[in-house]
This record gives structure tokens, C-alpha cells and sequence, in this order.
């Protein structure tokens, strides 16, 4: 039986743009971007705005670009550039031909900083960075006017141009915005719009010496653009009254910017200064560590996108700031896999049991569901004979009270096949049990007409059938507190558990071969991806996406 499909949860960003369809504002176009700057992976927060952005824009009949804010060369690279590219195809988005560059619109915004100077509103200024933070003021206390701040018109353009052809070194000058060094808003207190950067840019190499500041080239790349909605998170509103200046004083296409709040989720970080620490301090293998809350890492964990984009529609845009708990998206991935991943059988820590009672050499192949929530999956044929292997944690001598797994006389049903019971076990010299042995019912494959059930079920694969794992990666949060940006140092809060690498697991032959990437429910342990990168034909890797127990579930009904 179909699911019925989740209504869209209302938020305010879509009734903004209602009303301004209503009034015929911008015309009933909806024009968004995605806007990303390429100095990192992306992140499951950028999720959230990718699918408000890209959502937005198919829901009202319109469009999203795709665009760099590629205004620092000295952090960004064309490594982020295709990681990007490539995260926001893969969850599902297309931008068509409208894929943008900031730096594609170096020379309009070089222009547009030449008429500021030329109207009386932008100057060169001499100050360093010490100096204009001192004169800037605080929330309190109005800022200075820098002693440059009346430079002629002429003065201030010549030096201009001449900082452009790369006169001057780094940090010598800068161009400012000539707003209100009283205002409420430090925003406004004579932003800088260019300093000088004599580094090279990924698309633009050398051909320029002083770079735009985000404030200065994002509102007029999206007017550049003819963005309706220009839509971000809650930190820019605080930037919006800049924007709005701006464009009011070059007097060209004026988006309405609409604010929403980040995403937080809970046990991660999502600083990409944190994250890039993460990665060359070695703390994990890369940007795409399994551990890492990138999109890139989450992917080859084995998140689906279509389980991430479920996330970010559960959660909706929001203006009130907001941690929600990792459980919800996990969630969403355990409820998107148990549609679509196939189970195998897979022990991972093995322990050989021996049916002493089946006969030497005989194989029988038992019928085995691929999903049950999915009968179109159909079956599979897996191999039983009389020495398999079990988990280790599936016997214990002596039992534990309320155990229902295998111990000495007890019984239990091997999945799919028959009830087998513990006639006695091997132990090596330190007493480990190292083999147990069993008898099995014949009558009992597959169910038992004569109506004996056992409590316990066990999952197995046959020793000369099954094939090995180089490993299996199980992952845990990276960071054992909730919030770790509230720690007092945030790095004392790694989890040392957050992986645990297991060799020596067994597989059922199916698993033979399968491609990287492929997802799979180990029955009894959780769902597990095929290793993207460290995964062969010849060397299975296998990394945990999430294990079978719904925290949510249970924090949902608790808040019932």
C-alpha cells in the first residue's frame, strides 16, 4: 500500500512571494540563486537552503541559478567549485544554463565603485585594519570618520585605479562606502567595498590585484542576474539595510532579500573554519569523511538524496534559530532505505557453528526475501550447509536472564532456515569460545508445521559459501555533546569512538562484486553503503549509514 504524500509544511517565505504575485510585483516572476562561496564543501545546513532555493523557484513556475561568490581568492579553489557543482546535482537539482561566477561581473562592479567615488559616496582610505576597526566604534558608541574619509573625488579615483594596477601592497589602502559612521547599524559605518589581494583567483588568475567584499559584490550580482528573491539566512539581515543602499545609489534592479534562520543540527558543526580544521589536522581523511556533516561525506556514508531532501522539508524555513535533533534526519534515511535497500546477510564479528547432524558436503540454497517492504524486490537464493557462521554475540555461556539467542541447550531458528540447538562448544586455550556446536530439525526449514516456536532468530552465513570484508566501518557521531560550539573548546568534545573499523566479516555471496555506492539493510546491524572511494571488486569496504534503532520515533512519541 502507497504512502500518502506529506503536504509541504507552510512557511513564510512562500506567502511572501505569494503576495507579491498577488500585487504583481517583479512582474509574477520568481527568479532565486543559490549562492554559494567556494571555500569548502558543502554542508547538510546548506541543504536546507538549496531546497528553499531551488523549491521556491520550481513551485512558482520560475527559476534558480546557480552562482559563485567567488570574491577570495586566497580561500577558494576550483576543487570546491566541482565538489559544489557536483553535491547540488546529485541531490537532485538542475540550474540549466544559468550557472554564475561573482567574478564574471569583476569589471561592471569595478565600474559601479568608480561612480560611488565620482557621486561622493565611496572613498580610499589609508587606514590599516587595527585603525579602522578602532574608528569604527561598538554597538554602543558611535564610530570616527577616518581623516581620509573627504578625500577629493579626483584623489580618491586616481588612487583607485591606481590600487588596480597594483601600485600598492596588500593592506596599504582600501576603498570604502561613505554611509553614516553614526549609525545604529555597524553595518553602515563605512563598509569597505575593495582591498587589495595580490593573489591569484581560480577563474580569473592574475588579471586583478584588488578584490570586491562579499557585501559589496553579492547585492549587485544578484541584481546583475534580475534575482526576484533573493533568499538567505538570518545573519544577513543585519546586512540587508548595506545591500538596499547600494543598489538604491546606483539606482538598478532591487531584489527583495528575505531572511530565514541557519539550520543547526544536533552532535555537529557546521563552521566551514572548524571543518577545514578537521581536515588538515588530520582529525578525519577528508572533506568526504563518512563522520563529516558535508553532503559530500553523508553521501558516501550512503545517505540518499532523496532522504536528505526529505530532512530539509521536514524541518521548513523558519525565522526563529532552531537545533534539531540528528534522530529526525537519520530517520529519514532509515525510512528511505527500508523502501529501497535490499537485505543480506552479513556477520560481522564471525563465530563457527558446526550441525553436527547435517550431512557432510550437502548445500541447500534457502529462499531469502530481498525487501520485505517491497515485493517487486523479489528473492534470492543463499547457501546453507553444515558449518556456518554466526555473530559472537549471538551465544553465551552462561546465558543472561531474558537472553533468547544461543546457549548451551538452548534453541533458536537460523533465519530463513532451520531451528538448530546448542548440543555443546569448543573453547581455546585462554577459555574463548571459538566453536559451537549444534543439532538442527529437519522438519523445521523455513517455519515449523507442527506449531514449536523458539523466541530466538539468528542470522548467518555458510563458511565455504561466504566471502570476506576487508572491512566494515561503523560510524558514530563525531562529537559525543549536543551542542559542541557551546564546549568551551569545542575540539575536547570529539567522540574518540566515532569509528570503529571491523575486519575479518563475512558476507553471503550475492554481495560479491557489487558496485560502489550500492546500499544494502545487514540484517539485524543497520544499513550499509559500499565504500565510494576505498571500496574494490577484490576489497569490499563497507561503511554504516545508521543502524536499525529509531531514536526518533521514540522522542516523537515522547512529545505526544
Amino acid at each position: 500500500m502507497s504512502e500518502e504524500p506529506r503536504e509541504k509544511p507552510t512557511n513564510f517565505i512562500r506567502d511572501i512571494i505569494l503576495e507579491h504575485n498577488a500585487s504583481g510585483r517583479f512582474g509574477g516572476q520568481v527568479i532565486t540563486r543559490f549562492p554559494p562561496e567556494p571555500n569548502g564543501y558543502l554542508h547538510i545546513g546548506h541543504a536546507e537552503a538549496i531546497t528553499i532555493d531551488f523549491g521556491m523557484a520550481a513551485e512558482f513556475g520560475g527559476r534558480c541559478h546557480l552562482r559563485f561568490d567567488d570574491t577570495n581568492p586566497a580561500k577558494e579553489s576550483q576543487e570546491y567549485v566541482d565538489s559544489i557543482i557536483e553535491t547540488v546535482r546529485w541531490l537532485g537539482f538542475d540550474w540549466g544554463k544559468h550557472l554564475y561566477y561573482a567574478s564574471d561581473y569583476f569589471e561592471q562592479l569595478y565600474q559601479w565603485a568608480e561612480q560611488l567615488i565620482r557621486a561622493g559616496k565611496a572613498y580610499v582610505d589609508d587606514l590599516t585594519a587595527e585603525q579602522m576597526s578602532e574608528y569604527r566604534g561598538t554597538l554602543t558608541e558611535p564610530g570616527r570618520e577616518s581623516p581620509y574619509r573627504h578625500r577629493p573625488v579626483e584623489e580618491s579615483l586616481d588612487l583607485f585605479r591606481r590600487m588596480r594596477a597594483g601600485e600598492f601592497e596588500d593592506g596599504a589602502k582600501t576603498l570604502r562606502a561613505k554611509i553614516d559612521m553614526t549609525s545604529g547599524n555597524i553595518n553602515l559605518r563605512d563598509p569597505v567595498m575593495y582591498r587589495i589581494r595580490k593573489a591569484s583567483h581560480h577563474r580569473t588568475g592574475d588579471a586583478w590585484c584588488i578584490y570586491p567584499m562579499y557585501d559589496w559584490a553579492h547585492g549587485q550580482s544578484d541584481s546583475i542576474e534580475g534575482v526576484t528573491h533573493s533568499i538567505c539566512t538570518l545573519e544577513y539581515e543585519d546586512h540587508r539595510p548595506l545591500y538596499d543602499w547600494y543598489l538604491d545609489q546606483l539606482g538598478v534592479h532591487h531584489p527583495q532579500q528575505i531572511e530565514f534562520a541557519r539550520l543547526s543540527v544536533s552532535h555537529i558543526i557546521t563552521s566551514k573554519r572548524k571543518l577545514l580544521e578537521l581536515v588538515q589536522q588530520q582529525v578525519v581523511s577528508g572533506w568526504d569523511d563518512p563522520r563529516m556533516p558535508t553532503l559530500a561525506g553523508l553521501r558516501r556514508r550512503g545517505y540518499t538524496p532523496e532522504a536528505i531532501r526529505d530532512f530539509a522539508e521536514r524541518v521548513g524555513a523558519a525565522k526563529a534559530a532552531k537545533v534539531v535533533d540528528i534522530a529526525l534526519l537519520e530517520h529519514c534515511l532509515r525510512e528511505d532505505l527500508n523502501r529501497r535497500a535490499e537485505r543480506r546477510l552479513a556477520v560481522l564479528r564471525p563465530l563457527k557453528l558446526v550441525i553436527e547432524n547435517y550431512p557432510e558436503g550437502q548445500v541447500e540454497e534457502m529462499e531469502a526475501v530481498n525487501n520485505p517492504e517491497d515485493p517487486s524486490a523479489g528473492s534470492r537464493k543463499v547457501p546453507f550447509s553444515r558449518v556456518l557462521y554466526i555473530e559472537q554475540d549471538d551465544f553465551r555461556d552462561p546465558a543472561p536472564p531474558k537472553y533468547f539467542r544461543l546457549a548451551p541447550g538452548a534453541e533458536v531458528r537460523l533465519r530463513y532456515a532451520y531451528i538448530v540447538k546448542c548440543t555443546g562448544v569448543e573453547r581455546d586455550s585462554a577459555g574463548q569460545v571459538v566453536e559451537v556446536r549444534c543439532t538442527y530439525d529437519p522438519d523445521s526449514r523455513g517455519g515449523d508445521s507442527r506449531g514449536r516456536r523458539v523466541r530466538g532468530t539468528i542470522h548467518w552465513v555458510s563458511s565455504s559459501h561466504s566471502i570476506p570484508a576487508a572491512e566494515v566501518r561503523l560510524y558514530e557521531h563525531l562529537f559525543s555533546a549536543p551542542r559542541p560550539d557551546d564546549a568551551d573548546d569545542w575540539k575536547t568534545v570529539l567522540n574518540p569512538q566515532s569509528l570503529e573499523v571491523v575486519r575479518g566479516a563475512r558476507l553471503e555471496p550475492t554481495l560479491a562484486g557489487v558496485d560502489r555506492g550500492s546500499r544494502f539493510q545487514f540484517e539485524r546491524h543497520g544499513y550499509f553503503c559500499v565504500d565510494a572511494r576505498d571500496s574494490t571488486p577484490a576489497r569490499l569496504v563497507f561503511n554504516r549509514a545508521v543502524g536499525l534503532r529509531d531514536t526518533w520515533a521514540k522522542i516523537e512519541k515522547a512529545s505526544s
